[in-house]
């Protein structure tokens, strides 16, 4: 569905209901904008009005969550309200970690726990600092780029979100090297349906972060600013060959990274060149899925590269 689309699609005359049905996220807007459901056959418009919710900016915001690549234009930014985007993005926080946070933190806890103390902890671990980092880069959000976007607002400045998009990069990686993990690398005693259960819960939450990202960087800072950012380029993943081993090579690198080593100090003590551990690097991504320093560790721990003591 294209931008023309749903523009033709998406109305304030349309029946909620409807618009509802369009997507199984769209719910998930309606009550993270604080609009109850037992709506009948009322429109969109009708139902915001009656909730104090501007129609406009709502189905903004569910235009994000349906179109692909979706770009509002400057008019309809124009138009809309920053305290209902500010509304939806706070009531996403409170979702994420009252509802999806701990349903991932049960499944995970089923999942590991017929395995071996060591993947168990290994894994839990992983699992509780990358659930520690969500809340952190949640909290921040929360404490400096909210009010911040709504002083500026008032004061007539531009919004300045230092290391907002790389909090938004760590964010998104980790959650998928655990995904990879998961799938890849644990031991057959951990049961089927328990995987399925968890990989489900990291996809959904995969996929609302991502919505939640695109509103905060296509919804709310070019309100903020009150123009259009140049559109991120995005960046394909590579192809994964699965299956594929690391060499020999790779793996003494593999083990440096995990010890915490920086490329410099790799290529020092391995006497080969920088450049040729970041290719070393970038070849481990590949083959293994895992991007970041903390998933590559949890993968040496669990493939017996480094022991648990050469890292504490």
């Amino acid at each position: 569905m294209g931008n023309s689309a749903e523009l033709l699609l998406f109305s304030p005359s349309m029946k909620m209901a409807d618009l509802m049905n369009v997507r199984p996220s769209l719910p998930g807007v309606l009550t993270r904008m604080g609009i109850p459901f037992g709506f009948g056959d009322e429109t969109v418009e009708e139902v915001c009005r009656r909730q104090g919710i501007d129609p406009e900016t709502f189905l903004l915001i569910c235009c994000a969550h349906t179109v692909d690549g979706y770009v509002p234009t400057k008019e309809r930014l124009r138009k809309a309200d920053l305290r209902d985007v500010l509304k939806y993005l706070r009531l996403s926080h409170a979702y994420y970690m009252e509802v999806a946070m701990k349903e991932l933190t049960d499944a995970l806890v089923r999942l590991t726990e017929p395995c071996g103390e060591k993947h168990r902890s290994i894994l839990r671990k992983f699992f509780y600092e990358y659930k520690d980092e969500l809340l952190k880069h949640l909290e921040y959000e929360e404490e400096v780029v909210f009010p911040q976007a709504e002083a500026a607002l008032q004061q007539g400045r531009r919004v300045v979100s230092e290391g907002l998009e790389e909090n938004h990069t760590h964010v998104g990686e980790k959650l998928e090297d655990l995904k990879n993990l998961i799938m890849k690398y644990l031991p057959p005693v951990c049961g089927q349906q328990d995987i399925y259960r968890v990989l489900s819960s990291i996809s959904t939450l995969q996929e609302d972060l991502a919505k939640h990202i695109i509103v905060e960087d296509g919804i709310l800072n070019p309100i903020v600013n009150r123009k259009m950012h140049a559109t991120a380029e995005t960046v394909g993943e590579p192809d994964r060959s699965e299956g594929e081993q690391l060499s020999a090579r790779e793996k003494e690198i593999l083990v440096c990274v995990a010890k915490g080593m920086l490329n410099k100090e790799i290529a020092d003590a391995e006497n080969i060149s920088i450049h040729t551990v970041i290719t070393h690097r970038k070849n481990i991504t590949h083959k293994t899925g895992i991007k970041t320093v903390a998933g590559l560790t949890v993968y040496a721990l669990l493939n017996n590269l480094i022991d648990i003591n050469s890292i504490e």
